[in-house]
């Protein structure tokens, strides 16, 4: 039998082979009009109806041409009976694209056998088509070495859809050749081999450890999704977006994004949500939220959601409210929690824990979490523990967190601690922080200080801090340095202090003040107390004044010395009454070292006593001696007793 060229129409199946499954998709039919003109240039203006007329008429004729491009056009239409001669006429007279369309009229007749024999014979004859429905049918069977061959024969004839499914057999096979495919279907237009061709380009860029050949289609990843933030906010949102690793190879990474772009532009809804994802990273959100729409408007329920959190981000919480309800409704657990969240916000609690609910029914762990939560803030601690402890068991490491530090605040430090452990072994720098505190609070510093450390690896500020001060304990003071520099820099005013004490130890001893000389700037040290000071840190505070009253700035000196008094700072009080009392107003300093003497300190009971002795109040003076010698120190105690022994012989003489 001689086959003719591809005169005739081709009609493909267009079903391509799913990773683990066999569905197929939507048939494709090669446009008839095409192949037409190259057979009758005369009918330019020709509609479909008088088209098949006249390909009817020279069917009847016995044209082999028409009667493959008349049963095209009925299979297109549906009307197997009537497509069914046609094809099997033109097959008979040597058509190759009639045989590759009259097995896929069989096989939606259900005879695949039959259906398969035909395709051979038309792949044999150079079909392209049939070539990559053959090799279909062999991986459908499980033969992939004969899939491999007709799909293979396919994408070398350049067929775009026999490219994709056999980059989509290697990769099943994890065969480097696979890319090679998907590029080559991706530049013929295939959208979903854009798609994936951007995510294997994307992942090698991102994750070079994994090798040269790293190939990755999966879709675990979930691009634009992220936590719902307020009052009652989920803890573990999975990924904020689409890009969020390591900067990786840029080159790689800029033309997985055009690749990401043309599958978009082409109507992949997935695409266009992981390059939302990417642009709202770039902090390009205008054009993020139009990709994000097209996504949402194509039925993607992450897309609307990220959506919702980009209106939410530019103050529209109204328009985010009925994005998230539309991801929500279609099952988008961070939706719903976003909701809920934002319900909770409000007051709402009761729609705020329906949405919570919802999150944990669409099998988002965050929404047992985010209950937990919401009952902890209404004081239903054992609906707390019961939510927490849903999650938990989950996996949800902040769940376990806050489930074991219920249990320690309700007594239970030996049930807490496994819980402590889990959520810190899964991650949870808040977990590891608090073991810490579990163990400093046993007496068990070396074990405490491990976890510390942990924590403090992880970016935690008070963790940092507590490592800092151990080191500073055990004499270490440049591993101290570096850990209360960390926890000064993420806003502890506890570690600026004692960082800025360090360093005030390391300065030489201050000369001898002259006269007319330049002020000095500022040391690093000063700066360190000043941010410890603006942060409310009354031992900074008073530091402050100090350094600013040797500077001869006195008003400097008064404004941090009464801040730290107003505070409750006893050294505060001393020092602003020292400064009162100098410019003359010993009344009002009176008040302040009254104050500081309250608090426990002896110097100013002191003064007191010496300021009541020059009034001649003796009683009074040897009052306050009697206070400062009971507050000490040594040297204060012994002056006051000398004092009080003074102020009893002028009583007595």
């Amino acid at each position: 039998m001689v086959f003719m060229g591809d005169r005739a129409t081709l009609l493909e199946t267009g079903r391509f082979v799913q990773r683990h499954a066999g569905n197929a998709a939507d048939e494709i039919i090669e446009a008839a009009e095409a192949v037409d003109a190259a057979v009758d240039t005369t009918a330019d203006q020709e509609t479909e109806a008088e088209t098949e007329a006249r390909h009817r008429l020279a069917a009847e004729k016995g044209d082999p041409a028409s009667m493959s491009v008349l049963g095209a056009l009925l299979l297109r239409r549906g009307d197997l009976d009537g497509a069914e001669p046609y094809l099997r006429g033109a097959t008979a007279q040597g058509d190759r694209a009639a045989a590759n369309n009259l097995g896929v009229l069989l096989h939606q007749r259900g005879y695949p056998d039959e259906a398969a024999g035909w395709w051979r014979v038309a792949a044999v004859a150079g079909s392209a088509p049939a070539a990559h429905a053959l090799g279909r049918h062999h991986r459908e069977r499980g033969d992939e070495p004969a899939a491999e061959y007709w799909l293979r024969q396919a994408a070398e004839q350049g067929h775009a859809l026999g490219a994709y499914a056999l980059a989509d057999l290697l990769e099943h096979r994890s065969d480097v050749g696979a890319e090679r495919w998907l590029r080559a279907a991706a530049e013929q237009g295939h959208r979903e081999a854009a798609y994936r061709l951007a995510l294997a380009l994307e992942r090698r860029a991102t994750e070079p450890s994994r090798g040269p050949h790293a190939y990755d289609t999966g879709t675990g990843a979930r691009p634009g999704a992220r936590t719902p933030t307020g009052p009652a906010a989920g803890g573990e949102g999975p990924l904020v977006a689409a890009g969020g690793a390591p900067q990786g190879d840029a080159v790689g990474l800029a033309e997985a994004e055009q690749w990401f772009r043309q599958a978009a532009a082409r109507g992949h809804r997935r695409a266009a949500l992981h390059l939302g994802a990417i642009l709202e990273k770039r902090g390009e959100l205008k054009e993020a939220g139009r990709w994000y729409l097209s996504s949402a408007k194509d039925g993607e329920a992450r897309a609307a959601c990220a959506l919702g959190f980009l209106l939410r981000d530019a103050g529209d919480e109204e328009s985010a409210a009925v994005w998230w309800l539309r991801a929500a409704q279609d099952g988008d657990g961070n939706a719903a929690n976003a909701l809920g969240a934002l319900h909770a916000a409000r007051g709402e609690q009761q729609t705020a824990e329906r949405w919570y609910r919802a999150a944990m029914d669409a099998g988002d762990v965050n929404g047992a979490y985010n209950l937990g939560l919401l009952c902890a803030a209404q004081d239903r601690t054992a609906q707390a523990e019961q939510w927490y402890r849903r999650a938990a068991y989950a996996g949800h490491r902040e769940a376990a967190n806050a489930l074991a530090v219920l249990l320690l605040q309700a007594g239970d430090a030996n049930g807490a601690e496994p819980w402590f452990s889990k959520a810190a072994e899964a991650g949870s720098v808040d977990a590891a922080f608090n073991l810490g505190i579990l163990y400093a609070g046993r007496d068990d510093d070396r074990t405490a200080l491990t976890w510390y450390e942990r924590a403090a690896a992880a970016g935690h500020t008070e963790a940092a801090l507590q490592v800092g001060i151990a080191r500073l304990r055990d004499g270490d003071e440049q591993a101290a340095e570096r850990h209360l520099r960390c926890a000064a820099g993420g806003g502890s005013a506890e570690a600026a202090y004692r960082l800025a004490t360090v360093l005030d130890a390391r300065r030489p001893a201050p000369g001898p003040a002259v006269l007319g000389a330049p002020r000095e700037e500022k040391s690093e040290c000063e700066e360190w107390y000043e941010r410890a000071a603006e942060q409310g840190h009354r031992r900074a505070q008073v530091r402050v004044g100090m350094l600013a009253a040797a500077r001869g700035d006195i008003e400097e000196a008064a404004r941090w010395y009464r801040e730290a008094a107003e505070a409750g700072s006893r050294n505060g009080a001393f020092n602003l009454g020292l400064l009162l009392a100098r410019e003359g107003a010993e009344r009002e300093a009176a008040l302040w070292w009254t104050r500081a003497a309250h608090a426990g300190h002896g110097r100013a009971a002191l003064r007191l006593a010496l300021l009541a002795a020059r009034r001649g109040e003796l009683t009074e003076g040897r009052r306050w001696c009697d206070r400062a010698v009971e507050l000490g120190p040594a040297e204060v105690a012994e002056r006051a007793a000398r004092l009080s022994e003074a102020l009893h012989q002028e009583l007595t003489a």
